[in-house]
């Protein structure tokens, strides 16, 4: 991951992001986004959405942050549900951060 990636990405699991220094505000505007569309999506108004319009957000732009945002939640819940753990390989990707490789 580039440079402060690392602590953005483990401020997020710790819902701690807003303490992460030096966030610029296209990634507040999308955990703002992601954040309440995950928790609370039945109260998300077009007020919700201002800060990534400000920063040029069209509707496409935001329609496709809804997706993403809506497709972790899914594939998260649907694994959960089905009490999927990660293989060894994957699990030791995320904690060392080193890439797995394709055999062959």
């Amino acid at each position: 991951m580039e440079s402060g990636e690392d602590a953005l990405v483990e401020a997020i699991k710790a819902k701690r992001w807003r303490e992460v220094e030096g966030l610029s505000p296209r990634r507040r505007a999308l955990c703002e986004v992601a954040e309440k569309l995950s928790a609370h999506p039945t109260r998300m108004t077009e007020a919700d959405w201002r800060p990534l319009r400000g920063l040029g957000f069209d509707d496409q732009a935001c329609l496709e942050v809804g997706h993403v945002v809506g497709l972790f939640n899914y594939l998260t819940r649907l694994a959960d549900g089905f009490g999927l753990q990660l293989d060894a390989g994957v699990r030791r990707a995320a904690e060392t951060g080193v890439a797995l490789r394709r055999k062959g």
